[in-house]
C-alpha cells in the first residue's frame, strides 16, 4: 500500500519531493524518485511483503520501470506461472512479480492478477506509459492530460498547484452525491482513471488512450441448489480471506456489530494459528452504538479485543485530518469514525481485513427493502400514479407524504433507483443529471430491480464512497486495508446467484447469515444495524454549532457555483430549530467549506 506519481512535466527534483511530502503518510517507510529519459517516477512505500530495500521503488527490470500501489493477493501463483516459464526473481515482493509479468504477457497480466492495485510501467525502449487500475477501484488513480503533459498521482493534492479551476459540472454533482465520481474531479483538467481500466501514453505521438479489460457482465444466473451455492460461497470466501492475510508486517481485522465482519473475522481466526487483534468503535449515544455486539462477537472468536468509543470531541478532533486527506470534497460523516479507528488500530498493527463489499453484493442495504415496496407500484401507469391516494400510500409503506411525493415523481424504476443514490431533492439552481449516463450500464445487465440497484451500488457509491472513505482514513495512519468481499471472484459469483439466495422474503444477506451460523449463534448477530453512522444531526444543534454558523457564512456560500443559497439557509435554520434533520446537507456544505480553505480555491 504506498503513494505513486509519475510525470513528463520537466519540474525539479526538490519540486517532486515537495509533491510527495504532501501525502508522505501513504508511505512513510521509503520515498523513492527516479528520471529515465525525462520521465520523473516517484514512489511512497508502506512497506507489507518483503520489507527489504531491494522492493523498495521505483523498481525495474530490464526496461521497465514501475510505480506501484497496492497488493497481488495472489502473486505467489503467479510468480510460480513465470518461474515455470524461465524467469528468476530477487526479491519476495508483489511489486517484481506484477513487473515481469508485464513483461512477459502484456496488457493480459492484467487478467491475471487478483488484487486491489494502481501502478504505472514505464517502457524506456518503447517510450510508452501504461497504467492501470483494479476492477472495483479500491487503489486511487488520479491523472492530469493536456497537450502532451501528464501527471498521475494516487492523490489530487499534489496535482492540484496551480490548476484550482472548478470544474462546475463536477461540483454540481458533489452537492447531490457528496462526492465527485469518476471519471471527473472537482477541478477542470484533472481526471479519475475509471476502474477496470487501463491507460496508455505514447510519448513518441504524445497520444493517450484508454480502454477497459474488465466490467460486471450481463447477468447469467446459475441453476444451483441453495445448499451448494452456501458451501461454494463458504469456500471461497475461505479463499478470499486467506489470501489477504499474506504480509510481513501485524495484522488484524475491524469488527463492527454486523455481519459481514463478522464473517470475514471469525474466517480469519480459524485460518490463524493464534488468536487474531480485532478493533472496534462504538459510540456515546447508544442509538448507534454496536460495540456490545462486536465485544461479543470478539469473546466467541477468542481475538484480542481493542474498543475505542467515539464522543464529540472525537469527530471535532479529527475533522482537520479530514480536510487534509480527502482532498477532494468528501461528506460521507462515517469517514470521521474511520479515521478514529485506523489511528487505533495502527498502534497495534499495520494491515487490517474488513467487511466492506457485502452489502453490495450481497443486498444488505435499506433501500433494497424499498425497492420491494414500491417495486408493484411501478407497474401501474406513471398519469394514474400522480393522482393515487396520498393516505393509502402513506398507510401502505409507513412513510411520511414527502417520501411519498418522491416516489410518484419517479417515472421508471430506474429512476427511482437513481435518485436512492443522489437524493430525490437537490441543493442545485440547476440540475442536470446527463451524468449518470456513464452508469447507466446496470439498466441493461439485469431484468431483476433488486440485481439493478446492487449494480448501480457497485459502480457508483462503492467505489467513490466506500473505497474513498476506507482508503484515505486508512491511508491517513499508513494502515493498509484489504476486503475480503471486494474480491472480484465473490463479486461475480454473487451475481450469478439467483435473488432469493441473498434477499428472501425480507431477509436481507440471507446466505452470508447462514454461513455465519456456523462461526456465530444467530440470535447474537441477528440485531438491528446502524451502520457506521454517527449522531451528527444533534452534535450540529449542540456541540458543533457554533463551528458550523461560523464556517457556513454567506461570504461562502455565495462562492459555490449552482447552489440554491436560500434553499439551503432555510435548511439550516430548520435544521437548528429541531425541524427536521437536514444533517446531510448541512455536512455536504461545511466539508466543501473547509476543502475551499484548505486549497485556497477563490
Amino acid at each position: 500500500m504506498c503513494g505513486i506519481y509519475i510525470t513528463n512535466i520537466p519540474f525539479t527534483r526538490d519540486n517532486v519531493y515537495n509533491k510527495l511530502e504532501s501525502i508522505n503518510y501513504r508511505g512513510p517507510d521509503n520515498t523513492g524518485v527516479s528520471n529515465i529519459d525525462d520521465v520523473i517516477l516517484g514512489h511512497l512505500r508502506l512497506a507489507i511483503l518483503d520489507l527489504d530495500k531491494r522492493s523498495n521503488q521505483p523498481f525495474v527490470y530490464e526496461n521497465f520501470h514501475i510505480v506501484f500501489n497496492g497488493e497481488i493477493y495472489n502473486f505467489l501463483d503467479v510468480k510460480e506461472e513465470l518461474i515455470g516459464l524461465g524467469y528468476s526473481f530477487h526479491t519476495t515482493s508483489d511489486t517484481e512479480v506484477l513487473l515481469i509479468g508485464f513483461k512477459e504477457w502484456g496488457v493480459k497480466v492484467l487478467d491475471k492478477i487478483n488484487g486491489m492495485f494502481a501502478f504505472c510501467i514505464y517502457d524506456s525502449v518503447l517510450k510508452k506509459v501504461f497504467c492501470a487500475r483494479d476492477r472495483l477501484g479500491v487503489k486511487p488513480f488520479y491523472y492530469y492530460w493536456k497537450d502532451g503533459k501528464f501527471e498521475i498521482c494516487s492523490q489530487m493534492r499534489p496535482l492540484i498547484k496551480g490548476r484550482e479551476q472548478i470544474d462546475e459540472e463536477a461540483m454540481s454533482i458533489y452537492l447531490d452525491c457528496r462526492y465527485v465520481p469518476t471519471p471527473h474531479s472537482i477541478l477542470e483538467d484533472i481526471y479519475k482513471l475509471p476502474p477496470g481500466n487501463y491507460m496508455e501514453i505514447d510519448l513518441n505521438t504524445n497520444e493517450l488512450v484508454l480502454q477497459e479489460y474488465w466490467n460486471l457482465k450481463t447477468v447469467k444466473t446459475r441453476k444451483v441448489s441453495y445448499e451448494q451455492a452456501k458451501d461454494e460461497l463458504h469456500k471461497l470466501l475461505k479463499d478470499a480471506v486467506k489470501i489477504r492475510l499474506q504480509s510481513d508486517v501485524p495484522i488484524g481485522s475491524f469488527l463492527s456489530g454486523g455481519i459481514d465482519s463478522a464473517l470475514v473475522s471469525s474466517i480469519a481466526s480459524k485460518i490463524s494459528d493464534k488468536p487474531i487483534n480485532t478493533f472496534s468503535i462504538g459510540f456515546d449515544d447508544p442509538k448507534y452504538d454496536e460495540s456490545n455486539v462486536a465485544r461479543k462477537f470478539a469473546e466467541i472468536m477468542d481475538s484480542n479485543h481493542t474498543e475505542t468509543i467515539c464522543k464529540p470531541k472525537d469527530v471535532i478532533e479529527r475533522i482537520p485530518k479530514l480536510v487534509e486527506v480527502y482532498d477532494e470534497p468528501f461528506a460521507d460523516s462515517s469517514a470521521l469514525p474511520s479515521l478514529l479507528l485506523n489511528a487505533v488500530t495502527k498502534e497495534y498493527v499495520t494491515v487490517a481485513i474488513s467487511g466492506d463489499g457485502g452489502d453490495e453484493s450481497f443486498l444488505g442495504y435499506n433501500h433494497f427493502e424499498w425497492l420491494t415496496k414500491v417495486n408493484t407500484f411501478f407497474k401501474v401507469p406513471f398519469f394514474l400514479r400522480k393522482i393515487a391516494s396520498y393516505t393509502f400510500l402513506v398507510r401502505l409503506f409507513n412513510k411520511p407524504s414527502e417520501s411519498i411525493k418522491n416516489i410518484l415523481r419517479s417515472r421508471t424504476i430506474e429512476d427511482f433507483i437513481h435518485y436512492i443514490f443522489i437524493g430525490f431533492n437537490t441543493l442545485q439552481i440547476s440540475r442536470d443529471l446527463s451524468w449518470l449516463n456513464f452508469y447507466s450500464s446496470f439498466k441493461k445487465l439485469s431484468d431483476n430491480d433488486l440485481q439493478k440497484a446492487a449494480d448501480l451500488n457497485i459502480k457508483l457509491w462503492l467505489e467513490n464512497d466506500s473505497n474513498v472513505k476506507v482508503d484515505r482514513a486508512s491511508m491517513a495512519y499508513s494502515v493498509e486495508v484489504r476486503s475480503p468481499f471486494l474480491d472480484y471472484r465473490i463479486i461475480e459469483f454473487a451475481r450469478s446467484l439467483p435473488v432469493s439466495f441473498r434477499y428472501f422474503k425480507g431477509t436481507r444477506k440471507r446466505i452470508l447469515r447462514d454461513i455465519l451460523k456456523e462461526y456465530i449463534p444467530e440470535n447474537i448477530f441477528d440485531q438491528p444495524k446502524s451502520g457506521f453512522s454517527i449522531p451528527l444531526g444533534n452534535w450540529i444543534r449542540k456541540d458543533l454549532k457554533d463551528e458550523f454558523v461560523a464556517v457556513l457564512n454567506d461570504d461562502f456560500l455565495n462562492r459555490v457555483p449552482n447552489l440554491d443559497v436560500q434553499k439551503f439557509k432555510k435548511q439550516f435554520k430548520d435544521h437548528l430549530e429541531g425541524k427536521r434533520d437536514y444533517a446531510t446537507n448541512i455536512w455536504k456544505l461545511y466539508v466543501l467549506a473547509r476543502w475551499y480553505k484548505e486549497f485556497n480555491i477563490k
